[in-house]
Parts: structure tokens; sequence; C-alpha cells
């Protein structure tokens, strides 16, 4: 048997190949759309992609088993289990398979097992995994898409945070914790091969480790130590992670099928020139990183590093419009790639960054202010300080007077802040708040806008005070 681990770090995506090398034929469990990087391991494999099998109806990132279906002709194995309106609408062209509780489908000599586990979405299933090719009679492992991580278990509160279906998070819950207590009867030697690791917003505390087993998640996993139902609904939907808002979208869009892309190509360079035309007209999204932004940009374009584009691009970048990118050469190519990732299709075009800073089109900026030279004006009052990071984050400590707009929802929170004084913007390091302060400036704020450069950790590190809540354990969310 063959079992190759693919890991997208944007998106703390796992996805895998897993092959009989008896037959060479091979099945993707939970592509991303970036399909070339399965078949180009396959190919290296002397495999053949016969079928791609998909846990759920994801909300984080566009399935890629529809581009699979359609390129290669590749069968679909999805769930058949969820209610009416959670089915795959898209699959009845393509070759496909319904799978509801216990039904099986096969591999070359590889056996996989439908094994219905709702509460992360009311559709979710998983797989479990006997290889027959090399004489078992037993599963080796499962793999359980957003049910069980390393460490932590799926949100059951999507459908309502993100999607607006009031009451399924208590439902949801309810359904996970039943499905809990049927995965804890399963053999404590099964492997477990999750969807997601550390960072992905499908759950709280996951850990970073690519896999681990039953027994081992039924010691130590703290969502799987509970014996008493309301008491597991009470954890489960506490202090989840912001449910960004375009999850929506992705549950639509792969419900009823993205679009196929067919090859992987990207989108058209466009002479810098160009860009004078459409600033103020066009969705203009600058990809360098927020020192260089802060120092010159063009008018009204937001700030979407790299590194922000999973977490952010999805809650900033507006759907409905056509993206024209501003990105260096090095970089252009990831950033369409995630941002396709998360369903971002319409993008028009790109400008080369270092073409735009040699024409001098580069003609707003903003300052970067070390604590120590905010500290005065912040404690008097002078200044309007706004503080971007995660809910969580802020309230287990953040600058005392600092108002907590989260950056994800600030285009439309924004407006509610007092633009009568100066505005500071701070985050963890410094990353975030650019990315807000740009947020503010393409609003057409009049007052200036600071960024905190160093964020509440450099504030720390000058000694400064802090305000903490007590009762609230730390938590890691963002880098910067």
């Amino acid at each position: 048997m063959l079992l190759k681990y693919f890991y997208d770090n944007a998106l703390a995506h796992a996805s895998y190949l897993v092959g009989c090398q008896r037959t060479g034929e091979a099945i993707v469990v939970d592509p991303g759309r970036d399909i070339e990087q399965y078949l180009d391991a396959a190919k290296k494999e002397d495999m053949k992609i016969v079928g791609v099998a998909e846990t759920h109806i994801h909300a984080d990132y566009v399935s890629g088993a529809r581009e699979l279906a359609e390129r290669i002709n590749a069968k679909l194995y999805v769930s058949d289990a969820g209610p009416a309106e959670w089915k795959y609408e898209y699959a009845k062209p393509y070759r496909h398979q319904l799978l509801k509780d216990g039904d099986r489908f096969t591999i070359g000599n590889l056996d996989f097992e439908t094994m219905f586990t709702p509460g992360h979405t009311p559709e979710h299933i998983c797989f479990v995994l006997t290889d027959r090719g090399g004489g078992a009679n037993r599963p080796m492992g499962i793999f359980t898409g957003d049910f069980v991580f390393v460490g932590s278990i799926g949100r059951p509160d999507l459908l309502e945070q993100a999607a607006g279906v009031i009451g399924s998070a208590d439902i949801g819950a309810r359904q996970l914790y039943h499905s809990t207590l049927r995965f804890k009867t399963l053999p404590d030697y099964l492997q477990i091969w999750p969807a997601h690791g550390a960072g992905s917003p499908c759950g709280k505390g996951l850990g970073a480790i690519p896999s681990s087993t039953v027994g081992y998640e039924k010691m130590f996993n703290p969502a799987l130590q509970f014996s008493d139902e309301q008491a597991f609904v009470d954890y489960i939907l506490a202090e989840q992670p912001e449910a960004p808002s375009y999850f929506a979208l992705m549950k639509r869009d792969n419900k009823i099928g993205p679009p196929v892309l067919g090859s992987d190509q990207l989108p058209p360079q466009l002479p810098a020139e160009k860009i004078a035309n459409l600033i103020g007209k066009e969705q203009l999204v600058d990809n360098r990183d927020a020192s260089r932004f802060a120092t010159g940009h063009v008018s009204g374009s937001l700030s979407l590093p790299v590194k922000y584009t999973a977490n952010f691009g999805g809650w900033l970048v507006d759907y409905s419009r056509p993206v024209y990118l501003i990105a260096d050469a090095n970089t252009v190519k990831e950033t369409v790639r995630v941002l396709r990732k998360i369903g971002v299709i319409n993008i028009a075009g790109y400008f080369l960054a270092d073409q735009i800073e040699k024409l001098g089109l580069n003609t707003i900026s903003f300052p970067e202010k070390s604590p120590q030279e905010l500290v005065a004006g912040i404690e008097s009052g002078e200044f309007e300080l706004i503080d971007v990071r995660g809910l969580t984050e802020y309230q287990e400590e953040h600058i005392p007077g600092a108002q907590h707009y989260f950056l994800g929802r600030f285009p439309k929170t924004a407006s509610q802040i007092n633009f009568d004084k100066p505005i500071v913007v701070v985050c963890r390091t410094g990353g975030r708040s650019a990315v807000g302060a740009s947020v503010l400036q393409k609003m057409g704020v009049k007052q200036t806008v600071i960024n905190l450069a160093g964020g509440i950790e450099a504030w720390k590190r000058a000694g400064l005070n802090i305000e903490k809540l007590a009762g609230i354990q730390p938590t890691v969310c963002c880098t910067t």
C-alpha cells in the first residue's frame, strides 16, 4: 500500500493519496483545488488515480473533487448520509457512489468502510481503511476529515456562525457528542489521518503533529474526555475561533460544484501604467509585506500580504468584483493559488510590484511608530486605539484603552470608530494592524492612521502597561 501525505500550510489542510501498489490504482482523500500535486505524485509512483473520496462538504477551501472527476474521470465517493439539503448536487453527471453508514468501496486491494460521524457538518463521514493486499483482515487506520483532529475535534457551529443557520450549533454539538462516543469504540491501534492541523479555524486547539492513533486521542484529546452530553456541548461551543464569512460561500460552491479551472494558468500580467485607469474604480490587492506597503502603495489598494491571504482573503476580498493583484514576481503564483483555493476565481490580472514602484505610483503611505513614540499620546487619550486581533487574544491581554475591532469584520465595523482623533492600529506584532490601516485608508478616512510597530509584543518588551482578564487561558491565533 502507498500512503502519501500532502499539507497546505497556508490553509492548514491535509489530504492524502492512497494507492494499491499491486494494481497501480489510487484514490485521493479530501483533495484541495490544486490537483496537479496529486497528478504529479501519482505519475512519479506509477499510479493511476481512479477515484476521489470526500469526508464532507468543506467550508474552508474549494475542493478538488470535481476538478479530478472532470479532468481524469475519477469516480466520486461522497456522502449520502445527511439530510436532503446537504447532498452533493454536482455529482450526478460524473461516475460516483453515494455513501451511507457501513457502505464499502474498494480501490485495488484496499477496502474502505464508511462511518457516519455527523456534528461538524450534518453529512460528515469517515473512511476506515483495511489493506487486504497485505493480507490484513482488520483495519489499520481511519480518515477522520474534520471530525477528529490531533488533540481536538471539529467545531459544530460553522453553519450557524458563517451561514446563519439558526440553532444548528447546538444540534451539531449534540450530534458530535454521539459521534465521539462511537469513535471511542474503535480499536486503540487504529491510526487517524485528519484533514487539518494547527492553525485551521475548523476547530480549536488543533495539534501540529500530522497523525495520531485512536488510543492516544482517547487518552489525551480534551474533547474526548466527556461522559456528560451537556458538559460536552458547553465545552465545544465555547471559545471557538472567529468563523470566516466566506465559509458560507465555500459550502455553497462545494455543494453545487465549483467551476472547473482546467490546467493551472496564471492570470495575465498587465502593463504597470494601466493601473492608473483602475485606481478608485476596481479592486486592487497588494500582496507585498506590510512594511513595504506602509512605506508606499497605490491609492485605494488593500494590503493582503501572502502570509495573510488564506486567513483574511476570504474576509476582506469582495468576491463579487474582479481582483487586480499587485504582486512580486516570486509570490504571485502562490497568491493566485491560495485565492483560488478559497474561491476567489475572478482574478482579472496582476501588476508587478517593482514596476509600479519604478513608475512612482505608490503615492500613499502611513507611519509606523514604536511604543515609546506613542505611549504618551495613547495614555492621554490623544489617539483612538484600535486592536484588530481575535476576540480571545484581546480578552487575554490588551493595551489599556484599546477598542476591539476584529480584522476580518473590519470593513463592515470600522465605520463605528470615532474619527475625531488620529487612529493607532495594533495587533500582536504589527502585521495584521498594517492590513487594518490599509482598510481605513481604503475607506477614505481623513484622519492620520498609524500602525503600532511591533504590536503588543513590542509594547510588553518596553515594559508598558497591559490589561489581562483573569481566567482566560492563552491561545495561539496568528503569527503576527
